[in-house]
């Protein structure tokens, strides 16, 4: 379901019902930056599921995919997640990938608002540039395997509750458009 992010707030039930808000899209697209703020808008905690990950691992992200592989860590991931959903409101962010994982999907959609943070490919070519902490991005072109993400998960990403652009512009912006898209304030 797409959501306009500037439709107004005036006469629109919530769409927020006060259970936990999972954050998901693609890498760099601001999940965790922008749910930091959006969780102190709210008055939540905020939790980053890659650091919970890395704390119940005792080891990073990239050692995890390096030792292990890509499909333990997802296992990883998804019981972590659900560990996260327990119905108490919190703003949670989560890895790029772990909405296409089919049983943190189901359990995101069942026990929590998605909220899809979606960005042209060349904004987030130029943030995930930032750092090198990407283990699926180590050693390549991150614009040509942004492009292949995207053609894969984009798909699943759209059965997300709510669709919010993440653009070029600071984060207050797309927490305003969340806040705008969830209803939060409406009477």
């Amino acid at each position: 379901m797409l959501q306009s992010p500037t439709a107004p707030t005036r006469n629109r039930k919530s769409r927020w019902q006060r259970q936990p808000i999972v954050l998901v899209g693609l890498m760099g697209v601001g999940k965790s930056t922008v749910g930091k703020r959006l969780a102190h808008r709210l008055g939540l905690p905020f939790v980053d599921a890659d650091n919970e990950i890395e704390e119940a691992a005792g080891m990073s992200i990239a050692d995890i995919f390096a030792q292990f592989g890509e499909p333990y860590f997802r296992d990883g991931e998804r019981r972590v997640i659900q560990r996260l959903i327990d119905g108490r409101p919190k703003v949670i962010a989560t890895g790029g990938g772990a909405f296409v994982n089919d049983a943190t999907r189901a359990l995101i959609l069942s026990d929590a608002l998605a909220i899809w943070l979606d960005a042209d490919i060349d904004v987030l070519v130029e943030r995930v540039r930032r750092r090198d902490t990407r283990p699926l991005l180590r050693g390549k072109d991150p614009a040509s395997v942004l492009r292949e993400l995207a053609a894969v998960r984009n798909p699943l990403y759209a059965h997300a509750h709510i669709r919010v652009p993440s653009n070029n512009a600071p984060h207050e912006a797309t927490v305003r458009a969340i806040l705008d898209a969830i209803g939060y304030g409406a009477p």
